[in-house]
């Protein structure tokens, strides 16, 4: 079995949740590891990660800084390689590519493309082969699907049509695996976290087109969110207004 550490970083708040999870994974016996996702520029978490190495790689889910703020940082304390799927975020590192399989530290890698919450957001599906067999795999899964919450659709490249076909990715590779989320708890079974998170994106698109039916087809973001996310905190007043966008955007092409 993978040897799963989170390291969470001190950075609490309404998108952050209580912190960003940054994962220390190693095989059995392995003296050194992989790290995902780096986290903020916080000397004191970067320390943490660092003395849990030796650290051969270093991978990131997404470009947004509470994951990457302190990669470059991480590469000096450490010598390892970062690699992000955003090569503007890789360091010594070449760019993530979906589909690719990474061996390093005796662990396999498979990274999965999975945009939608931004366009470079990747996931990967981590294991650990040995004699007796290949270990079940863990799933982490950045902010793609948290451990609790919802996700934002982000601009300027987020994409709802993008985000549910990565949804379904998510499912077939999560069913009955552990999720391991860049924000939040993790997740016993993915792919019954998945399904929720498929059923609740369909609710608000339907809310959606309730809205628009009410307040006209021209109906820009703002009255909208004021609408169907009423309830929402006014602290992620601004994160509800870019999943509206993204979900205008889809029904523009898939009104009904």
């Amino acid at each position: 079995m993978t040897h799963v550490t989170v390291v969470r970083a001190d950075n609490p708040g309404p998108m952050t949740l209580d912190g960003t999870r940054s994962y220390v994974l190693r095989a059995p016996g392995s003296s050194s590891c992989v790290v995902v996702d780096p986290g903020p520029d916080d000397e004191r978490h970067l320390a943490t990660l660092a003395e849990a190495g030796p650290v051969d790689l270093v991978l990131v889910t997404h470009r947004h800084a509470d994951h990457t703020a302190g990669s470059a940082r991480l590469r000096a304390l450490t010598g390892a390689p970062v690699r992000a799927a955003d090569p503007g975020h890789c360091h010594g590192g070449e760019p993530l590519r979906g589909g690719e399989t990474i061996d390093e530290a005796g662990l396999r890698v498979d990274v999965l493309a999975t945009p939608g919450h931004t366009a470079d957001s990747v996931s990967f599906v981590v294991a650990a082969p040995g004699p007796s067999g290949t270990s079940e795999p863990v799933v982490l899964t950045g902010d793609t699907v948290l451990g609790q919450g919802t996700t934002v659709i982000a601009e300027p490249d987020g994409s709802l049509r993008d985000y549910l076909a990565s949804l379904d990715a998510l499912e077939r590779v999560g069913d009955g695996r552990v999720g391991l989320p860049g924000h939040g708890p993790g997740i016993e079974d993915l792919g019954d976290a998945v399904r929720v998170y498929r059923r609740h994106r369909l609710e608000r698109l339907d809310q959606v087109r309730s809205a628009l039916a009410t307040l006209g087809p021209t109906a820009d973001a703002d009255a909208v969110v004021a609408h169907v996310y009423a309830e929402v905190d006014p602290s992620v007043r601004r994160a509800a207004r870019q999943s509206v966008v993204a979900q205008l955007a889809y029904l523009q092409d898939d009104p009904a």
